[in-house]
């Protein structure tokens, strides 16, 4: 029997009018419903005329129409035509309202983790942060937004798990591990399969795991998102308002300049960066207690001096958080008492805090002197 992602595949294979690509990369198709044999497709093409429409509407048609199992083929286009000039003597019509746009989740503070660049422990900083403040008794989700590289089902110890629940709207109620709410693209496809997805379609599939969803109401909503500064980053600033990012480095100084770059992204997107987290930041010798910074030092504390951003903690290096998150069992659940699991307590309490302070302007004379050390 076919299924949505088959269906968006076989729908890849047809080309745009009068393009090289195809309709699902220039995000022509929204939406593939199927229901009982029925395929709804639905489409946005703004600025083309009915013939292009029709075009598009009977390619797939074609497309879809010989598939083992479906019955039915229906096409929905949303969206204006093309826009017409005025005829002279006449008044030009209004323009139809623009969509409201979505609340998305219901959740008090919605933080984002991020790093410049892959590697630096991101996603490891991203569950344990999540894991931390459930455990401090607060109603958490967690938006794994690394749709090419999803770690979350792994890290939580649900792999294999899919969400097989929906609420009475027919949202897909997101899965639970160690007191958190999660979603992410790894439910959804199998070990080792590539999602081989441009960027139109993975914003799309963002936006759906944060306004499609039934989240519920949360007091975090922690969203790990992929290495860089691309489409995830930008859809789910263009989509909610965030109380801000965490942005996580490494000591060194390859890592800082990346991390400077997420910086200053999320300062031309307007969202606040709550700080910085510098992981692997040092290794305490099992023998004889002494620090040893093999990654070097001070990349944090120069990117808190230079760009005026809080240090929120330092995560030592511990060979055990791997062999954890690799058994879907975070560290702060494992060893509570651990160095790095008090590291992860800082954190969170440092993050909170941030979050949920009085927003203050960030330009004029008091930024001078903050940055520079003056009263």
């Amino acid at each position: 029997m076919p299924t949505v992602e088959s269906l968006r595949q076989i729908l890849s294979n047809v080309p745009f009018p009068g393009f090289s690509r195809d309709i699902v990369s220039t995000g022509t198709v929204t939406k593939i419903e199927l229901e009982e044999g029925v395929v709804t497709v639905k489409l946005r093409a703004e600025n083309t005329d009915d013939a292009t429409r029709q075009q598009i509407a009977e390619a797939v048609r074609r497309a879809l129409a010989d598939q083992q199992g479906v019955s039915e083929v229906k096409v929905r286009f949303a969206g204006s035509g093309p826009r017409r000039l005025p005829v002279a003597g006449q008044p030009e019509p209004a323009p139809a309202p623009a969509p409201a746009p979505s609340s998305g989740p219901l959740a008090r503070n919605i933080i984002g983790v991020a790093s410049g660049k892959g590697g630096v422990g991101k996603s490891t900083v991203a569950v344990n942060l999540a894991v931390t403040l459930a455990r401090q008794g607060r109603r958490v989700g967690f938006l794994d937004a690394d749709v090419h590289g999803p770690s979350a089902p792994l890290m939580f110890g649900l792999e294999g798990s899919r969400p097989e629940k929906a609420d009475a709207n027919g949202r897909p109620l997101p899965l639970e591990a160690f007191g958190v709410k999660i979603m992410s693209m790894g439910f959804f496809v199998e070990r080792g399969n590539a999602v081989i997805w441009r960027g139109p379609i993975v914003g799309n599939f963002i936006r759906q795991l944060l306004t499609d969803v039934a989240w519920g109401e949360l007091d975090d909503l922690v969203i790990d998102f992929p290495p860089g500064t691309g489409d995830a980053q930008l859809t789910i600033s263009q989509t909610i308002r965030m109380s801000g990012a965490v942005v996580v480095t490494t000591p060194n100084d390859l890592a800082l300049i990346d991390a400077l770059k997420a910086i200053t992204m999320f300062r031309k997107v307007e969202i606040p960066v709550l700080g910085i987290v510098e992981n692997m930041s040092f290794f305490v010798c099992p023998g004889c207690g002494e620090e040893h910074a093999i990654f070097g030092s001070g990349g944090a504390d120069r990117a808190v001096r230079d760009e005026s951003i809080p240090l929120l903690g330092r995560v030592p290096i511990d060979p055990q958080v791997v062999l954890e998150s690799d058994k879907g069992r975070p560290v702060v659940i494992d060893r509570p008492d651990c160095p790095a699991a008090r590291a992860y307590a800082e954190i969170a309490g440092a993050v909170v805090e941030a979050s949920e302070a009085p927003e203050r302007p960030q330009d004029g004379p008091a930024s001078f002197l903050d940055r520079f050390g003056g009263e």
